[in-house]
């Protein structure tokens, strides 16, 4: 029924797409069991019609590890390979480091119920945005209390000063259909934690296609390469065939 409730919420207020997010928060007594999602069917019977588009949201199985050392996050697990998005939310600035520059994920999420144990750098930040790990920062814990609000606007401030709005997503972490916000306000929230309009409506839009592109080429080791001619090859195309057939060395010179 909570599912239920959610998904119909997220599509009565304008998304076509939704992630389930399971939390994996190992401990260091004994090794983590990696969950399985549950297959939506199993959730509820029918998923909600997309208003103007005559389809099913797209529901996504997402997995977040929190992690307090280096071993609660396994290189190349197959376990991950059943979810659609992986997403890290590292605790210390080793493991913030470490995620932005060395592990395999899509997401990396920034704690913002609490005072930050670390400041953010430049340095791992760009290398997250090279190889196009985008940054996630989350809305509803400002809207349950008063003193969560705070941690969230200061840590939400400190990282768009550090990546210039560049590679963030807006998410809503949400645990009931309440604590959910339309695009038009998420974006709003986007401006007060410190984006530009533009990258404001991108964090809810193509910034999230980013991801699950960048999702899909992970999981396969593999690129899809496009290739289009350019008009000035095209234009040499339609000329008379001596002048661009031939290499340049046997071309007629003028007089």
């Amino acid at each position: 029924m909570i599912y239920r409730g959610l998904l119909w919420m997220v599509e009565t207020i304008g998304f076509s797409t939704v992630a389930i997010n399971y939390v994996l928060e190992p401990t260091a007594k004994k090794k983590p069991e990696i969950p399985t999602p549950t297959p939506i069917s199993d959730l509820m019977d029918g998923l909600p019609i997309v208003q103007g588009r005559s389809r099913p949201i797209r529901v996504l199985n997402r997995l977040t590890v929190v992690m307090s050392d280096a071993s609660h996050f396994r290189l190349n697990a197959a376990e991950y390979r059943h979810f659609d998005l992986l997403a890290v939310q590292p605790t210390t600035e080793k493991l913030f480091h470490a995620a932005c520059l060395l592990y395999d994920v899509d997401i990396i999420c920034i704690s913002l119920t609490e005072k930050l144990p670390f400041f953010f750098k430049r340095a791992p930040v760009n290398g997250a945005v090279d190889r196009g790990v985008v940054f996630e920062v989350s809305y509803s814990a400002a809207i349950r209390d008063s003193t969560l609000r705070r941690y969230t606007f200061t840590n939400a401030f400190s990282l768009m000063d550090t990546c210039k709005g560049k590679n963030v997503i807006l998410s809503s972490a949400a645990e009931k259909a309440l604590e959910l916000r339309g695009p038009y306000d998420v974006t709003n929230l986007g401006l007060l934690f410190g984006l530009s309009n533009g990258d404001a409506k991108e964090a809810i839009s193509s910034t999230c296609r980013s991801v699950l592109l960048h999702a899909e080429t992970r999981k396969t080791a593999s690129g899809v390469i496009y290739t289009m001619k350019s008009s000035s090859e095209s234009s040499c195309q339609e000329r008379a065939p001596p002048e661009c057939e031939a290499p340049a060395a046997k071309r007629a010179k003028p007089t």
